[in-house]
Parts: C-alpha cells; sequence; structure tokens
C-alpha cells in the first residue's frame, strides 16, 4: 500500500495538463458562458487553462495573446455578451495575408503556428466558432495539434447539431424588434420591411418571423416573387388591416435570380464571399412602386448579436463547454459537441462542416405559417373568409 506522503509526492510531481481556448469568427450570445464551463470544468480536473486572444492570430503573438487564465477571468461572465477573449473573421494561418513588396499576399503560416503551440506546452486546443474557424481547427488537426471543437453561429447552419448557441437569443432580439415596430407600423398605416441575419439559411427569418406576428416572409430558401408579396399587402389593406409587417433574411432571393448584396470581402477563414445586405431596402422600393404603399426598411444588422444571451442560451452554452472539457479529458480530439436532445454528443469536426443546415421545404414551422395566412411569397396569397 502507498503511504499518504508517497501519494501526494506522486500528485503534486505529475506534470498538470494544460490546454488553450479561443474564440473566432463573428461575435455570439454565450460564448463567454462556454468559455466559464470550460475553464472551471479545466480547473475541476487539474488542469492550467490558457486563454487564446483573437481567434488563431493569436498564436503568431503569443507573448502579448496568450494568457494564463484564472478564476477571477471567468466570474461574473456568465451572463455577458461578446466574448473576454476577443475574437476576429481573419488570420486563417492556411491563407495567412502578409505584405510583399508592397502587394498582399497570402502565405500558408500553419506550421509557425504548430510550433509556437508546442512551445507553449499546450496539450490541447479548444475551438469554438463558427464552419470556417471550425474549417481551420480540422485543418491543425490533420497537422497534429489535438482538437476539440464547439459550434458557434446565431444562423444555426451547421446540420451536426440541431441547434446552436446564441440562435435563441438572434431570434428573441428580432422577435421583439416586430413587436415595437407593429405599433408604429399601425400608427401610420405604413408597410415595415425587416433584415435579419442568417446567411444563406432563413432560420433567423422564419422563427422571429412566425414568433413576431409578420405577414410575409421571405428567406433564401423559397424564392420569391415580388407581385405574391405585394398581393399580400394589398390584401391587407383591402380587409382592413391598413398595415403590414415584412420580414427579409439577409439571403433571400428573387425568383427571377440573384443575390442583393453589397460588396465582396474577405470573411471569415480567409474566404472571398459577398457581403449580404440591400434586401430590405429593395423590398421596400418594389412594394411601394408597385402598390403606393407608404413603406420604410430597418436592418437589424449586429443587433442580433449582442446583448445578454438568453437563459435557453447560457444553459447550452454551459453545457457544450462542460461537454468539450470532458472530450478533452477522454482524448476524443477531432470531435465537435453538439445537440442531440436531450443529450449533448460529439460528432467529428469533418462531418459538422460538411454540409450547411438549410430551412427544409418540409418544415412543420413553414406548413403552420401558410396556414396562418404568412406569405412567402412563392405562391399568390389564400383567401380570406371572414
Amino acid at each position: 500500500m502507498v503511504d499518504a506522503a508517497t501519494h501526494y509526492t506522486r500528485v503534486l510531481n505529475k506534470p498538470r495538463k494544460r490546454v488553450g481556448i479561443l474564440t473566432g469568427g463573428g461575435d455570439a450570445p454565450g460564448l463567454n458562458a462556454v468559455i466559464r464551463a470550460a475553464v472551471k470544468t479545466g480547473f475541476g480536473f487539474g488542469w492550467e487553462m490558457y486563454g487564446v486572444r483573437e481567434g488563431f492570430e493569436g498564436f503568431f503573438d503569443p507573448e502579448k495573446k496568450v494568457k494564463k487564465l484564472k478564476d477571477d477571468d471567468v466570474a461574473g461572465i456568465l451572463h455577458l455578451g461578446g466574448t473576454i477573449l476577443g475574437t476576429t473573421n481573419r488570420g486563417n494561418p492556411f491563407e495567412y495575408e502578409v505584405i510583399e513588396d508592397g502587394k498582399k499576399v497570402r502565405k500558408d503560416r500553419s506550421d509557425e503556428l504548430v510550433g509556437n503551440f508546442k512551445e507553449l506546452g499546450l496539450d490541447a486546443l479548444i475551438a469554438i466558432g463558427g464552419d470556417g474557424s471550425l474549417a481551420i481547427a480540422q485543418q491543425l488537426f490533420e497537422k497534429g495539434v489535438p482538437v476539440v471543437g464547439v459550434p458557434k453561429t446565431i444562423d444555426n447552419d451547421l446540420s451536426a447539431t440541431v441547434v446552436t448557441f446564441g440562435f435563441d437569443t438572434a431570434v428573441s432580439r428580432a422577435t421583439e424588434a416586430l413587436d415595437w415596430l407593429h405599433s408604429t407600423a399601425k400608427s401610420h398605416e405604413r408597410v415595415m420591411v425587416v433584415e435579419v441575419m442568417g446567411r444563406y439559411a432563413g432560420w433567423i427569418a422564419l422563427n422571429a418571423g412566425v414568433s413576431g406576428g409578420a405577414d410575409v416572409i421571405l428567406i433564401p430558401e423559397i424564392p420569391f416573387r415580388i407581385e405574391h408579396v405585394c398581393e399580400k399587402i394589398q390584401q391587407r389593406y383591402e380587409i382592413g388591416r391598413r398595415f403590414a409587417i415584412v420580414v427579409c433574411a439577409e439571403g433571400a432571393t428573387f425568383a427571377e435570380g440573384g443575390l442583393i448584396h453589397k460588396e465582396r470581402a474577405e470573411v471569415e477563414a480567409g474566404r472571398q464571399e459577398v457581403l449580404l445586405g440591400g434586401i430590405a431596402e429593395r423590398v421596400a422600393a418594389e412594394i411601394a412602386n408597385h402598390t403606393g404603399r407608404s413603406c420604410r426598411h430597418l436592418v437589424l444588422g449586429h443587433l442580433q448579436r449582442g446583448g445578454h444571451p438568453t437563459t435557453f442560451d447560457r444553459l447550452l452554452a454551459t453545457r457544450f463547454g462542460h461537454a468539450a472539457a470532458v472530450l478533452v479529458r477522454d482524448g476524443k480530439f477531432g470531435n465537435m459537441v453538439a445537440l442531440d436532445p436531450p443529450d449533448i454528443k460529439s460528432v467529428t469536426i469533418k462531418e459538422a462542416i460538411g454540409e450547411m443546415k438549410r430551412v427544409p421545404a418540409t418544415s412543420d414551422v413553414i406548413a403552420s405559417a401558410k396556414d396562418l395566412g404568412i406569405s412567402f411569397g412563392d405562391e399568390p396569397p389564400r383567401t380570406y373568409y371572414i
């Protein structure tokens, strides 16, 4: 039998596991809750926890951007929006932008990142991010970095998890905005066209639109015809409902084809992609032109990302953070935590980023909305019997 003194000597001399944690891509309500849960769970396992600032970018300046975390660092952050570690859409180590001879070029600095990871003595990395950040995490895993992923996006477009944290908060923000708009729309007998986020998936627009009593919901999955939208507007006025609320997902498309966008720009993971936006302004102008009704448009934008996370998102983020630490403990690297109600499960990161989750045509929410008289602009409005 080992005596107590020998036991404690062995414990004290045992190297402590060092685990890094970072947040990449756009911010989302609940990020701090994930960080808090993962760090506190790690402390409970006897680990040293290190925060990496500004996503993967932090590994290129470890002296300034990699910090050993203390309990005080994660105290009182459960309810806060944003991320205490900071985040960025840039800094893809496999396509890192540098200036050479006055020109912007992209270089693969992934070996440098892996070297700095090892130099820091880290045993594992918890990467919290969307599809772009998780794609980087997968590539680093293939280069030998022990990585665990946590899905983050308000768009809810990752197919491997039923829902992502931040989505519920974004929908709640948008729904509350629609509640406020009803009174001013009704007062002025006006059409209000509201643009929400979601990229190429209509989850936010659909859920907020139904919950907020919208009359028209335009989503990427259902191309719309402006004449059907206008017919629905006119129908409301004719039956005495002399105002209307239209919700547009930023990626909604006209049946004739083509996205409304601002410009091309670098986005998460170094990809070139169009910056979506402008659909609400375009739809409002078309409605005014076709119907002669007074129209206004507004873009909720980053209001959907900010502020305190909802109770649902705090709980889900906490469960994700704890589950990520457990995956590290169990050595299940290359995996991502996911919600499979009622449980949290793990899936491979490669599987998680393989396919975008879009609103299915068979969605019962769409069926319910249509039976309630909500138009998606894909067909003439149904007749009202009153």
